[in-house]
């Protein structure tokens, strides 16, 4: 995908991503293949001043990155994000300037606000940064979430839409949403399925087949690490395609055995856990566990990653031979550093 100079909405404007992590990499070194005047904000002397200019983006602070732009793609941590825009970004802004937000978290809870005069867009990739990068460098790209809180000038859409199709969006698909729809389902999918519901559901089978007597080894193998090759089947075409690609005895059950893990109270759960979300208690509570420290959060996600599980998988992903011929290390920055 090459940039058209002679499209108005782009050829004249530059735009400004303010952070250098995860999605902040990906989206910077995107816009700017694409022929995107990119300038890139962070933190002089920070984790990521460096690697911009090694990877020939121009670098700036976020103040000075803010005020030379049209459109500023704020994507530092949620958690960040208000005390960036306040001390940073707000005084530098020019009048007009498009902000645009990578998840609607702050101010779909009206934890940041921006004046009336501007532009607020949110374009979502629905992949994580190095996702993002790599289709972008094979000739596709990742979907994305468009929405729209703010249009004072009745061009926003068109904008977000072409800042999606610089970073490959367009190539997959863009789909209109609104704020609260995107931050509401992004957060259920990750408490309730992807992370939180995904990674219990692992610990528990392999704490009933530990329990059991059963090897952790073979544990391992049958709750935790073949639940990719699953849901890569499930990715490829859906359930149609797991249940063709499985034996049928798996696929027996599957569907009579799948339903009495996950019941009705499961359900009532889940919908505890939306409701949480939806009536602004979750963003409360984890604005107060981050101001005050995150001391607790810690303690929870050190609990998780020194599981049992995590030993024994370490210990057989180390005899793995194409772990040795692969770089294992993170192909991007951690997704919590700021970069600004």
């Amino acid at each position: 995908m090459s940039f058209d100079p002679t499209n108005p909405l782009l050829a004249e404007r530059t735009v400004a991503v303010v952070g250098y992590g995860s999605q902040g990499r990906a989206q910077a070194r995107n816009l700017h293949d694409s022929g995107a005047r990119v300038v890139v904000g962070v933190r002089e002397g920070g984790p990521s001043w460096d690697r911009v200019a090694e990877d020939g983006l121009q670098r700036a602070t976020v103040s000075e990155a803010t005020a030379q732009a049209d459109l500023v793609a704020l994507l530092v941590p949620d958690m960040e994000q208000p005390s960036v825009f306040e001390e940073q970004m707000r005084p530098n802004l020019k009048p007009g300037a498009v902000l645009l937000f990578s998840h609607g978290f702050n101010v779909h809870y009206g934890r940041l606000e921006a004046g009336p005069e501007t532009p607020v867009v949110m374009i979502a990739p629905k992949g994580p940064g190095n996702l993002v990068r790599r289709t972008y460098e094979e000739g596709r790209g990742v979907p994305c979430l468009l929405a729209v809180h703010q249009d004072p000038k009745g061009d926003a859409h068109a904008l977000a839409h072409a800042y999606a199709e610089l970073i490959g969006g367009t190539r997959a698909g863009v789909i209109d949403t609104t704020f609260a729809e995107e931050t509401e389902t992004d957060l259920f999918g990750e408490q309730a399925v992807l992370c939180g519901g995904v990674t219990e559901l692992i610990t528990a089978g392999f704490e009933t087949l530990v329990e059991a007597g059963y090897d952790p080894r073979v544990a391992f193998f049958e709750c935790c690490h073949e639940l990719k090759l699953i849901v890569d089947l499930i990715y490829e075409g859906g359930f149609r395609r797991m249940h063709r690609f499985v034996s049928e005895t798996a696929s027996y059950g599957d569907v009579s055995r799948g339903p009495r893990v996950i019941t009705e109270e499961t359900r009532e759960r889940m919908r505890e856990v939306l409701t949480a979300i939806q009536d602004g208690t979750f963003a409360e509570e984890w604005a107060a566990e981050f101001s005050a420290g995150g001391g607790q959060f810690r303690a929870l996600q050190k609990a998780d990653e020194t599981h049992p599980l995590q030993d024994v998988g370490d210990r057989m992903r180390a005899g793995f031979s194409w772990n040795a011929e692969e770089d294992t290390a993170p192909s991007e920055p951690a997704a919590t550093e700021t970069g600004a």
